[in-house]
């Protein structure tokens, strides 16, 4: 197993009961500190028909500190805008928050269900409960490779500037672009071992100039600038890999909870089925565009009955983080995630002195 592990604290968020806007899910929550200190998530919360709402929740403690439970606070984003709708529905679902330093803003990428397909979205707030719509993310091609027009999804923003490439600090986004054929249900079509498409198959840092502040803030810029990050290594993301948790500063550089897809055999009906699990990445203090540690097993995989069964089985998929400092222990972190599509989880980590002496480096030839 792998010598970083998630210590499960339970359930700490589901449907309620009656309710027509979670009747078919609470699940992949953000999770950040708001201005008066208290932890805030926003859960995707699914209607009939996959209408997705993003909702708005302040968790609540028990004596020793852990998380226990939620008190719903309202809505924070209802599809409204063209790029969320469709004729059957529509949707925004699976939001990460970030505090951005320079802007003094929170912005939340989310993901818009329009027409089009799965796009990433941007909103900004100054207290969490009031958000604006800044538009959809804007990506110029790399290499021939389109980012633009294919559906894109769990995308995370980083807290400060980094630097790119060419070592200029800019606004930078981790996001999993789903190119055609690269999705984990027709690469599960794939029997034997295969050489993976590195450039389609991928999470990668694109970045864009950091705007110049919060109170007039419309838009972001594009994102002209691209750096491939990670792709499918070990068997239990054979499948695909993609973001988690928004990066989160720590002693060993940049720590994110990504998650991994591969498939299991249902010994009653002989079929395959997906299996989403988590694992740990910790990129570069200084250029996070290089991997400096990457578990090679799941750190947390569902196995518990509320993260195997649900809306989709067999599913834990981390979107949200919290760095336990109110408690004094900088090197605890609270990761809250979505159980089978149906609930929230939350598990804990505590990150060591020093990292296990495993961890893989991303090989672009790796036959999985």
């Amino acid at each position: 197993m792998s010598g970083l592990k998630l210590q499960r604290l339970g359930q700490i968020m589901k449907s309620e009961p009656g309710n027509p806007m979670e009747v078919e899910g609470t699940l992949n929550p953000a999770a950040v500190r708001g201005p008066d200190g208290k932890l805030y998530l926003f859960p995707r919360l699914v209607a009939k028909g996959n209408y997705s709402r993003i909702g708005i929740a302040r968790v609540l403690f028990n004596e020793a500190g852990d998380p226990c439970g939620v008190e719903r606070l309202g809505i924070a984003l209802e599809p409204e805008a063209k790029y969320e709708l469709r004729d059957d529905g529509g949707g925004c679902e699976d939001p990460r928050v970030t505090y951005i330093e320079p802007l003094k803003h929170y912005i939340m990428s989310y993901t818009a269900n329009s027409q089009i397909g799965p796009r990433i979205a941007f909103a900004v707030s100054e207290d969490l409960i009031h958000w604006k719509r800044l538009g959809l993310a804007k990506f110029e091609s790399f290499l021939g490779i389109d980012f633009a027009h294919v559906a894109d999804k769990d995308a995370s923003l980083f807290p400060i500037a980094i630097p790119n490439h060419l070592d200029k600090m800019q606004m930078a986004i981790i996001h999993r672009p789903l190119f055609p054929k690269a999705t984990p249900e027709e690469t599960d079509k794939e029997t034997d071992s295969r050489y993976i498409d590195i450039n389609h198959e991928s999470m990668w840092i694109s970045y864009c100039p950091m705007p110049e502040g919060g109170n007039n803030l419309d838009e972001l810029g594009l994102f002209n600038s691209h750096h491939r990050l990670a792709t499918p290594v070990s068997s239990w993301e054979r499948l695909k890999i993609g973001g988690g948790t928004p990066p989160i500063l720590t002693k060993h550089g940049w720590l994110i909870i990504y998650h991994g897809v591969s498939e299991i055999a249902d010994t009653e009906d002989k079929a395959k089925h997906l299996c989403y699990s988590a694992g740990v990445m910790i990129l570069s203090e200084k250029h996070p565009r290089v991997v400096h540690y990457r578990s090679t097993h799941p750190v947390l995989n569902p196995i518990m009955p509320e993260e195997r069964n649900g809306i989709v089985p067999n599913v834990v998929f981390p979107t949200g983080i919290d760095r336990r400092d109110d408690l004094g222990m900088p090197n605890r972190f609270d990761v809250y995630y979505g159980m089978a599509d149906s609930r929230i989880g939350v598990a804990r980590l505590d990150l060591p002195d020093i990292l296990p002496p495993e961890g893989v480096a991303d090989s672009p030839d790796k036959k999985v």
